[in-house]
């Protein structure tokens, strides 16, 4: 057993038990203890810590010219918090509605309007939700619900060590104290006078003390004493200067305040979800910063210079190159060409390309990617669905989908691999990028893709009206991670990660060129870091002198090393690597021995497996796929290979579920069950 509170884990065998019920103990409980202060009321009631998706989520959506509701799970209605809604594709206001000021109270990031109040019945938004909100048709003649067009919605719950909302009231003395509830030293305050009209006035920490900026303008950085740094920044409170932008006396205000490598979230409580901070731009084929998290949401400023605030997020990337950018100080449309200034999320940060002028300071915010919480529930990161639709159809996962194969079942072509991170259509034109699962092609622009969003995607024109089966992942702790890296010599490299544990199955396949197959480790193939399998071949497994795909380097809980091959690294060479773990009750990474009769392989599920993918090891054998979709029964189970471009074939009975897992059955080829054969395999339940 294992139940855990802030600051402890409690287990049959603990550590050195210190602390009381204050629930701010440092070691752990025995059960024993764990009873005796229940039982005396003197048990620890605070909830655990939270993750970064109990309190942000980026949600992109399509206009219906009526009411809408965003189920985001963002509990607004308890926590409150803000809303922030642009249009992505027309030249409209971002509208930021707040709880302090309420459903019909609107400011507009890009304006130095006063707050604006709804009037009749088709503005404001309906309500804050626990679980997100509901959204009317305008706020101030800007469209936040139009139908046909694409929207982005930004929302943060107030959370101690991530975001909170004050009011005041300005006196028109330097000085002013302003409490908050953030818990920690600000590191970006965004004020904006309510009563009137008057510029978005903005401290960061990344700009320096005594300085400036303006949200709703490109202008650099202004020593104009809206803020007093020098006592009056804690972690409780901030203070203003006289000047009208944020203490004219009588006049109203709002603050929007932000934390900086805070901790405060994760299993632990110590993990940082938002950053606070600055870099200074030296190559305009990117910066790297380093952040020790992937971010998900990133907004930049040059505080030096000129510049736009961009805002850019995972959920709006277009394409390899193309990452979707809008500005919080300009009404207009995303960016959404090739080759425009773009950030590309890392493992540990992200690199900005393109943005600004070499010498430029920037100032930014990034907030952790999520989800942090390790599933546990298969139906939660993996969805099999089977359709013949047409273009602009939805297709329902219930999650944004991080990666897809994507099989016509009904001819010869193979299976179609993209990814969210490498590019996918998130808006309902056909796009994005793709590599192929049986081809040695680099990645190349794909009609394959359409409008994946929070909940499912669309189907693309490239798959519209033909038999498909689509397996989809979401990318969770413990489960699947997806990572992709760049090379400059052909040597070995470690890269990083954020699967949590050690990966034992990864899929690794250059994108930049042509001419080199799928590489996959396996922990199951009894020869260590030197072993290795194509995924586009149906060869048994090899074993390379010094492990030349791996290094002879097992992968580790936060980093997998590559070596001096061309298909895992090489000069200026871009990559994707697919990592997958067993989560218990989710997934299962493992390898059995064929025995030539029905056997179970069993996995830890309770409700049995929804999707199979097997390989034999020791000789030759074909990467075959089964799913829940499809059908994996006792009557037929329908298989594709992965390494194939063969249609799918119905009739067999080769794989059949079981409640712990699956069972191979004796009428299966020596592909699947040949008596002395070694096989590996991934299910997930």
């Amino acid at each position: 057993m294992s139940n855990r509170y802030k600051g402890a884990v409690i287990s049959a065998t603990p550590p050195t038990t210190t602390g009381g019920s204050s629930g701010t103990a440092s070691g752990a409980w025995t059960l024993e203890q764990q009873m005796q202060l229940q039982a005396a009321g003197l048990w620890p009631s605070q909830p655990p810590p939270p993750n970064i998706e109990d309190v942000f989520s980026t949600y992109i959506y399509t206009g219906n010219d009526t009411t809408q509701t965003i189920t985001n799970g963002i509990d607004l209605a308890t926590k409150g918090g803000i809303v922030w809604i642009k249009p992505r594709n027309q030249v409209q206001d971002h509208v930021i509605f707040d709880t302090v000021g309420g459903i019909t109270k609107s400011l507009a990031s890009n304006n130095a309007s006063a707050q604006y109040t709804a009037t009749g019945g088709t503005e404001g938004l309906v309500s804050f939700n626990t679980t997100g909100f509901t959204t009317r048709l305008y706020q101030n003649s800007t469209g936040i619900n139009n139908s046909g067009c694409n929207l982005a919605s930004w929302t943060f719950a107030k959370q101690p060590k991530f975001f909170d909302i004050q009011t005041y009231t300005g006196t028109g003395v330097a000085g002013k104290i302003v409490t908050h509830n953030l818990g920690s030293v600000p590191g970006c305050i965004m004020v904006k006078k309510t009563s009137g009209v008057e510029d978005w006035c903005v401290y960061h920490v990344g700009a320096g003390s005594v300085w400036t900026l303006v949200l709703n303008d490109t202008a650099a950085k202004d020593a104009n004493n809206n803020f007093n740094y020098t006592t009056g920044l804690t972690s409780t409170e901030f203070q203003v200067g006289s000047n009208s932008p944020t203490n004219q006396n009588g006049a109203t205000y709002v603050a929007y305040l932000f934390a900086h490598n805070a901790g405060g979230f994760g299993l632990t409580g110590t993990d940082n979800v938002i950053s606070c901070g600055s870099y200074t731009r030296v190559d305009a084929n990117g910066t790297d910063v380093n952040l020790g998290y992937e971010p998900q949401w990133v907004m930049l400023k040059p505080t030096n210079a000129v510049g736009d605030w961009y805002i850019a997020d995972i959920m709006r990337n277009n394409s390899n190159t193309n990452r979707a950018l809008l500005a919080a100080n300009s009404s207009g449309a995303e960016i959404g060409n090739d080759g425009v200034p773009s950030v590309i999320p890392t493992a540990t940060g992200f690199k900005a390309i393109n943005i600004y002028s070499n010498g430029n300071t920037v100032a930014y915010i990034a907030i952790r990617r999520g989800p942090m919480a390790v599933p546990t529930l298969g139906t939660t990161v993996f969805s099999p669905i089977v359709a013949n639709n047409a273009q602009g159809t939805q297709n329902t996962t219930g999650f944004p989908v991080d990666l897809q194969w994507a099989k016509y079942t009904g001819g010869a072509i193979g299976t179609y691999d993209a990814d969210r991170l490498r590019g996918v259509s998130t808006n309902s034109t056909t796009g994005g990028q793709h590599l192929i699962t049986s081809s040695t092609a680099a990645e190349v622009s794909s009609n394959a893709t359409q409008f994946w969003n929070n909940t499912g995607f669309q189907t693309s024109s490239g798959w519209s009206s033909t038999d498909m089966v689509y397996e989809n992942f979401r990318r969770a702790p413990g489960f699947f991670d997806v990572v992709c890296y760049s090379t400059t010599i052909q040597g070995t490299q470690a890269n990083n990660h954020n699967l949590g544990v050690a990966p034992e199955l990864m899929i690794i396949k250059k994108r930049s060129s042509s001419g080199t197959s799928w590489i996959v480790y396996s922990a199951f193939l009894g020869a260590g870091a030197t072993a290795y399998l194509w995924l586009n071949q149906d060869y048994q497994a090899g074993w390379f002198g010094g492990g030349v795909y791996w290094a002879n380097t097992s992968p580790t809980t936060t980093q997998f090393t590559v070596g001096g091959d061309g298909a895992v690294t090489g000069n200026s060479e871009t990559y994707v690597a697919y990592l997958f773990a067993t989560c218990p009750g989710v997934s299962k990474v493992g390898s059995y021995t064929g025995t030539g009769a029905l056997q179970t392989v069993a996995c830890g599920f309770t409700t049995g497996a929804r999707f199979v993918l097997i390989k034999r090891t020791d000789s030759t054998g074909s990467w075959y796929v089964w799913d829940s979709a499809r059908g994996i029964s006792s009557s037929t189970d329908p298989y594709f290979l992965l390494n194939s471009t063969a249609a799918q074939v119905t009739g067999t009975n080769y794989v059949d579920t079981d409640t712990t897992g699956f069972k191979v059955t004796a009428a299966a080829p020596a592909d699947i069950n040949a008596s002395g054969g070694t096989y590996i395999f991934l299910a997930i339940a």
